[in-house]
Parts: structure tokens; sequence; C-alpha cells
């Protein structure tokens, strides 16, 4: 199972982080991703750290979010910095088991996906 929280209305500039609880796995074999959503388009992936620590950003949040995990809590985060109103989605982490560093964003091979959390940024 995995529970995404941490979502929220943030001005332009401003920071969240976001959380994503997990149960059921354990992080050193299966890689975690945050995907996100808007209205009429397909869910994107924006992050992921796979099994091996490894981590990976989409293009447009590169240098601004950042992807952790702590093994011992089984909860991986999504520290996202200097944010802009086209970030705003709702926000999905989902586990997959075989990821690796060439399909870290294919989203059809993660198994399991946890409820979104909405991030609204706006003045």
């Amino acid at each position: 199972q995995l529970q995404a929280s941490g979502g929220g209305l943030v001005e332009p500039g401003g920071s969240l982080k976001l959380s994503c609880a997990t149960s059921g796995f354990t992080l050193d074999s299966y890689a975690v991703g945050w995907f996100r959503q808007v209205p009429d388009e397909a869910r994107k992936v924006v992050s992921s750290v796979i099994s091996n620590g490894a981590t990976y950003y989409t293009n447009s949040v590169k240098g601004r979010f950042t992807i952790s995990r702590d093994l011992a809590q089984n909860t991986v985060y999504l520290q996202m910095n200097s944010l802009k109103p086209e970030d705003t989605a709702v926000y999905y982490c989902a586990a997959g088991r075989y990821i690796g560093s060439s399909s870290w964003d294919l989203g059809s091979l993660y198994d399991y996906w946890g409820q979104g959390t909405l991030v609204t940024v706006s003045s």
C-alpha cells in the first residue's frame, strides 16, 4: 500500500514536501516514483528513486525537486522548491519492482498506486 500526503496551496516560489508512506514491501527492492496529473491530460512522471537508491527527474523539475527515501520509515519524500503555477496537479506515488535506470519513467511498470494529493501553486 502507498499513501501520499503533504499537498496544499502554495504561492509561486514557495515549497512543499510530499510524503509517500509505504507498506507491504521494502524500498530497497522496489522503485517508488512520483507522478502528476492535471485534468484532461495523461499522468506524467515527475521523479523516481529505484531500488539501489539512484534518483531520476523529468527535465522540468530538475534543480527544483528532490526525491529521497527513508528505509527505516518506509517512506519516500518529494521536496518541491521554487514552485511554479505549472506544477499545479494531483500528485501520485507508485511502486514497482522491476524498474531500473532505463525504465524509471514508464508508468506502466509501476504496479501499486497510492491516492493522489493535490498541489496548487497560485497567488
